[in-house]
């Protein structure tokens, strides 16, 4: 539909090339950060009362916190590449 395939970075690679190469690398990420991340079940903290001890209120300054909003990130990167990629072929 677009035509980038002509159009080069520098002479050596391809615009499709860059965004390829770009598109793995965010999937190799952000396999690796949900793997980094704690399961979301409760368990019995949620009959007893403990989630809502400190580190269930502070969830967003933690690196849980980080990880989540990293991982959102990342997958709106990896969705707007593959929609950009598709388009392109």
């Amino acid at each position: 539909m677009i035509e980038l395939e002509s159009l080069s970075i520098g002479g050596v690679i391809t615009v499709t090339t860059f965004l390829t190469v770009i598109f793995i690398i965010i999937s190799l990420i952000l396999t690796v950060v949900v793997l980094l991340q704690e399961g979301k079940s409760a368990g019995l903290g949620v009959v007893n009362g403990a989630a809502d001890t400190y580190w269930g209120k502070n969830k967003g300054r933690s690196m849980e916190g980080a990880l989540e909003k990293f991982t959102k990130i990342l997958v709106v990167l990896f969705i707007v590449l593959a929609v950009v990629l598709n388009m392109i072929h």
